[in-house]
């Protein structure tokens, strides 16, 4: 479950951020915990008593404020994605010190909150599941793309394989190619890899999930950059 504690000293601030960051997660069918704490001492409380994995921290409160609240949690080995709310965009330029994520300018704007809650979720990798949706002739199957490996085509055929089976189907991996998240690339003119699996790349081959799969002399360069680029997520 879903963990995530909002601290601001204004109760209306935090009701209009939690009804908007709940119709989201709703929207995103995850399952989730809301905690609302009005100070900074407070927040260290809760989240002693329940650990967040995203925090809503507004920077000016009375008494210990959000970067003074934010430094202590991240001493006491506090882990959360921490979010800044505050109506002085000067103070984020510090969120550096403490790992912030991101931060929010008051007054809320909707879709400001959802892009920042959608980067979170991917930070943690919480993201809603995504599936290719497989027709075959004895119905329709659901895909689960985090758990694919890679596709790899053979004729008018496509083998999409999964660490527990192997899913065969008519198609054209240009036809896939588009539907697919940023995370599988084409590596050759017969495979899409996720690079979620690729544990090692050479100059003509790469390991994905344990197979070794040829990567061609026309996607070698896009291959090593993409493998690059998500080596520094």
């Amino acid at each position: 479950m879903l963990e995530i504690t909002i601290c601001d000293d204004e109760k209306k601030l935090r009701n209009d951020l939690r009804h908007i960051a709940g119709t989201q997660l709703e929207l995103s069918g995850l399952e989730y915990h809301i905690t609302e704490a009005e100070s900074g001492e407070e927040l260290l409380r809760r989240n002693e008593e329940r650990p967040a994995d995203i925090i809503f921290l507004d920077i000016e409160m009375g008494g210990m404020n959000g970067m003074e609240a934010a430094k202590a949690l991240r001493k006491s080995g506090c882990t959360a994605i921490i979010i800044f709310v505050t109506a002085y965009p000067d103070f984020v330029f510090h969120g550096y010190e403490v790992k912030a994520l991101n931060y929010i300018l008051k007054p809320y704007e909707d879709k400001k909150i959802r892009e920042i809650l959608d980067q979170a979720l991917r930070e943690l990798d919480m993201a809603a599941e995504k599936y290719y949706i497989v027709e075959q002739k004895s119905g329709t199957y659901k895909l689960p793309l985090r758990e694919t490996r890679y596709f790899v085509s053979e004729g008018r055929k496509v083998t999409a394989v999964t660490g527990t089976e192997n899913i065969t189907f008519y198609g054209k991996l240009g036809e896939i190619e588009p539907e697919l998240p940023d995370t599988f690339i084409r590596c050759h003119n017969r495979y899409l890899v996720n690079l979620n699996y690729v544990t090692r790349l050479e100059n003509t081959s790469l390991l994905c999930g344990g197979d070794k799969i040829a990567v061609s002399r026309s996607c070698a360069q896009e291959t090593a950059a993409a493998f690059a680029r998500f080596m520094l997520r």
